[in-house]
């Protein structure tokens, strides 16, 4: 095989890994959602940042590693990855990622009852 159709087949390798790099820091930014609610403005203000990052790392991608020429296949790998992933491990991931921010909830819950109890059996009693 050529060495220009390896550095081809590796570019379009490390596309489709930079489309499940992506995917992975959206799951955990659907996971920072979950553990600090907020509204729909700042939902939208992060999907942006977001979407400026992706923007950023693929042209990084092609600006590094292909001398920034912007090659269609490269775009489509990034996407049919982020799909991919999207459809086939984020899903199951964010099942997960849902009971770990419960969990991690219902720690933090506990650990401010144990405060509240500690506080409370602090406190001198009053007598009657």
């Amino acid at each position: 095989m050529s060495l220009y159709i390896q550095d081809e087949a590796a570019l379009a390798l490390m596309s489709f890994l930079l489309g499940a790099v992506l995917m992975v820091s959206y799951d955990l930014l659907r996971l920072f959602r979950l553990l600090v609610p907020h509204g729909s403005l700042w939902t939208g203000l992060e999907d942006i940042f977001y979407w400026i990052y992706c923007a950023v790392m693929t042209f990084s991608l092609l600006f590094w590693e292909n001398s920034g020429v912007v090659r269609g296949y490269v775009i489509g790998c990034v996407l049919l990855s982020m799909t991919a992933y999207d459809r086939i491990v984020s899903r199951n991931v964010f099942v997960l990622l849902k009971k770990t921010g419960r969990w991690i909830k219902m720690k933090i819950i506990h650990i401010r009852a144990r405060r509240e109890v500690r506080n409370y059996e602090a406190e001198p009693k009053q007598k009657k």
